[in-house]
């Protein structure tokens, strides 16, 4: 009987011991797919923050006064050379 228990105790050690090992290597598959996925965002954000800049600058250079500039003199535009204001009598404004 004794020989029976110590068998018994020797499959149930060696089921646990095995499913550990199982899980284990779940475990670590796990970390590895998750370690992955961090090393790829943090590319990907660092390639997002360069075009951020690359972005920002060109936002800049199109806004400048230099090219408004450039943008007035080649629009056909005419100085104003006087100024006519309209003028409303008093009684022509309407009334609440």
């Amino acid at each position: 009987m004794n020989m029976n228990v110590n068998k018994k105790f020797l499959i149930l050690f060696s089921v646990l011991i095995l499913s550990l090992l199982v899980f284990c290597i779940f475990q670590v598959n796990a970390l590895t797919e998750e370690n992955y996925l961090i090393k790829s965002y943090e590319k990907k954000i660092i390639q997002l923050s360069e075009e951020n800049e690359i972005l920002t600058v060109n936002f800049s250079k199109t806004n400048s006064l230099v090219n408004l500039e450039s943008y007035l003199q080649s629009g056909n535009f005419k100085k104003v050379s006087q100024v006519k204001y309209i003028q409303i009598l008093e009684s022509s404004v309407a009334a609440k």
